[in-house]
């Protein structure tokens, strides 16, 4: 593999089929920086929202629980919110290294900038590289255990690429990886970990089998012929069921979470809004329609704010 790509490779491949045309990428990045950017998913900010919203979550429920104060909180957002974007980004071009052979022969994924030859493997490790050093240099900013506790991650991070060629629940591991913020965010303020914590962080990895599910259903017939494996094809037919449980679960452990950390009764009742919007994903998932699908995914960002803003307002309850 050359250093850099030929001066036919840096042409721009267009917008890839799984970003929204016209986003501020496409619009207003410079010609060179746009592969680049597409690399670590920048046209498509969800990804970072989704591994962001569990460290918030997280840090909500250490005021929940009485710990810190709210300036702590907010500097431990911030400081999440600069990890989240980095790993994110390093955590895709990661992926796209590690995928490159099937992303090429996945029309969704075929004009990504590794697969379309924009960007050689080389220069994606470099990319991973500098992603991850920003994120240790978040890090480090925290408390001893809670740097353990990150670098602790890495394995979950490194081993998720390989989960669809072996398991038919790769999404149950993107689950695991995805949602460790929500231990970050907690351990931040505590300095260890609690009971709530850990079922947050169920109610994480229960959230994200749903809203990745109904991801995985774009790729369910190429994912056939290329023999990977995934909870979409796994489930089939009982998707929806399957969905409706997912969901379930990941309300029934928010509430026991509040109840760990002696949530009011405002917390529960906060926590309806959430529980409708993944009750209305359940009623609008439509396995054959790939576009609505991607629409459902992208809205589990109003989902996890809805959460968030359970915590907050019983947070609040709770300080007054």
């Amino acid at each position: 593999m050359t250093d850099a790509p030929s001066s036919s490779t840096l042409a721009d491949a267009g917008t890839p089929a799984d970003a929204a045309a016209g986003n501020w990428v496409d619009r207003f990045a410079p010609r060179p920086a746009k592969p680049y950017l597409r690399l670590i998913r920048a046209d498509r900010p969800v990804g970072v929202w989704l591994l962001w919203l569990p460290c918030l979550w997280g840090a909500g429920l250490a005021r929940l629980d009485g710990l810190g104060d709210w300036t702590d909180a907010f500097r431990t957002a911030a400081l999440c919110g600069v990890g989240a974007f980095a790993m994110r980004g390093a955590g895709c071009a990661y992926n796209d290294i590690v995928d490159r052979d099937f992303d090429a022969k996945v029309a969704r994924t075929a004009l990504r900038p590794i697969p379309s030859g924009q960007i050689s493997v080389r220069r994606a490790s470099a990319v991973v590289i500098g992603l991850s050093l920003a994120g240790l240099l978040v890090l480090i900013q925290f408390n001893a255990f809670t740097i353990a506790l990150g670098v602790a991650s890495l394995g979950l991070v490194a081993a998720y690429p390989f989960m669809k060629r072996i398991t038919w629940w790769p999404q149950a591991w993107l689950g695991l990886t995805f949602n460790w913020g929500a231990l970050v965010g907690y351990a931040a303020a505590a300095g260890g970990l609690s009971a709530s914590a850990l079922l947050l962080y169920a109610a994480g990895v229960a959230w994200t089998l749903g809203y990745d599910t109904i991801y995985a259903h774009q790729d369910k017939e190429d994912d056939a012929l290329i023999g990977v494996k995934s909870s979409a094809r796994a489930l089939g037919d009982r998707t929806v069921p399957a969905l409706s449980a997912f969901y379930a679960a990941t309300i029934a452990f928010l509430a026991a979470a509040g109840a760990a950390a002696g949530a009011p009764a405002l917390f529960y009742a906060a926590l309806a809004p959430a529980a409708a919007h993944l009750a209305w994903q359940v009623r609008r998932f439509d396995a054959a329609d790939g576009a609505s699908q991607l629409r459902l995914f992208k809205s589990n960002r109003d989902a996890g704010l809805l959460v968030l803003a359970a915590f907050l307002l019983a947070a609040a309850q709770q300080a007054a």
